[in-house]
């Protein structure tokens, strides 16, 4: 798998420079609205040029999955790139600096490599399928809280799907976890939410409804980094539903308990 990772990782530092300038000379940015508080740049569209041109190089028969593009289709549909260019748009537009580029490579549907760079903190995170997790270089390994009272969580309030709000289910499930955990964090991008946990940052991690592109490789970062990814009912469909509890074993099991109570 080293070669697929060695692209991925030259793919998301081109992809992380053009994103850094750009946050430089932000006069030339032009933002606009697709959809339900769904935001999008013309610096999104050079970023998947970068990264699309890069893979194409050197794996021209690989489908390609793109945020917000769908899926750019190859011979070879038993090996996928699943890119998200920008995870946290609208934090670069609000010039909060806290975003990534997401890149995991699927091979008969198990996620092998996984790469995230936060450009603006020169953050490297990569994994590879057996082989552990690593930022910039050093291993990472996942918290070791033992119970909720101790932790902090990784938590998305989803202002893109408003109709979550108003989910009496959705809020139960967030003030159980309210009222037993240490506090939240809600940052704006899912897989940078994720290498945190890895990394052992925060705790743990509840989200609700993501696209795939948002977290295919966090949760290589999980898992390499010794911990578990779940749905709600902690079994591992959370690609079809998007639902995701995430942190080292006890913590997921304690999230898993105190969410099924």
């Amino acid at each position: 798998m080293q070669p697929m990772l060695n692209i991925a990782i030259r793919a998301a530092r081109m992809a992380g420079n053009l994103i850094a300038k750009s946050y430089e000379n932000f006069d030339t940015i032009e933002a606009s609205k697709k959809y339900n508080n769904n935001f999008v740049t013309n610096i999104n569209t050079k970023l998947e040029h970068v990264i699309v041109d890069l893979i194409r190089k050197f794996y021209s028969q690989h489908s390609i999955v793109i945020n917000n593009s769908g899926e750019l289709e190859v011979e070879n549909t038993n090996i996928q790139w699943i890119i998200d260019p920008l995870d946290g748009t609208t934090n670069f537009i609000k010039r909060f600096p806290h975003f990534a580029v997401s890149i995991a490579v699927r091979i008969k549907g198990y996620t092998e490599v996984a790469v995230v760079y936060d450009p603006m903190r020169n953050e490297l995170f990569t994994a590879s399928r057996g082989q552990g997790a690593q930022l910039n270089g050093y291993r990472l390994r996942v918290g070791t809280a033992h119970h909720l009272d101790d932790t902090i969580l990784a938590i998305a309030f989803h202002y893109k799907q408003k109709q979550h709000a108003n989910n009496i289910g959705y809020m139960t499930l967030v003030r159980k976890l309210l009222v037993k955990c240490a506090d939240f964090r809600s940052t704006g991008s899912a897989v940078l939410d994720l290498a945190y946990v890895a990394a052992g940052r925060v705790d743990g991690l509840f989200e609700i409804s993501l696209n795939p592109c948002d977290f295919a490789s966090g949760e290589r970062l999980v898992r390499e980094a010794g911990g578990l990814v779940t749905d709600f009912a902690g079994r591992n469909y959370h690609l079809r539903s998007g639902d995701i509890v995430a942190g080292n074993p006890r913590i997921v099991k304690t999230i898993l308990s105190t969410i099924l109570d």
